[in-house]
């Protein structure tokens, strides 16, 4: 039992899409990351990817934009606990939760270089792409 009162599912959804927009208004990154991906999911429909690889460019496209959505969470509650004033473990902290969207955006760059890379050998080789 809680101490807390049950929040109820409908605000807990309001509170979740609260969540996104403050992260949307406040994250440049995320904002970035979230026109590449809607980009890469149009060329993904205009190459006509089946459903298989169309899940896989979903998957790596909120791959990292979840791991930027915890990053921003991990140094909005460091920030607050901290005041903004600089200390080492903060600083750590902070670098290792940014090194994991670098991680998660590079292993979506590799996975959209070899589903794309399949897709545009595949049309060079039936010639329709010249």
């Amino acid at each position: 039992m809680s101490k807390y009162k049950s929040q109820g599912f409908r605000n807990t959804f309001k509170n979740a899409r609260k969540g996104f927009r403050l992260v949307l208004k406040s994250e440049r990154n995320l904002r970035i990351h979230l026109i590449v991906g809607s980009l890469v999911m149009m060329a993904a429909i205009l190459l006509g990817f089946d459903v298989v690889k169309f899940c896989i460019l979903l998957f790596a496209i909120a791959m990292v934009i979840v791991s930027e959505m915890l990053n921003s969470a991990i140094e909005f509650t460091l920030d607050s606990y901290y005041h903004n004033r600089y200390n080492k473990m903060v600083g750590m902290a902070k670098d290792i939760s940014a090194g994991a969207v670098m991680l998660a955006t590079f292993v979506s760059i590799i996975i959209g270089c070899l589903v794309f890379g399949q897709s545009i050998i595949e049309m060079i080789a039936r010639g329709s792409l010249l």
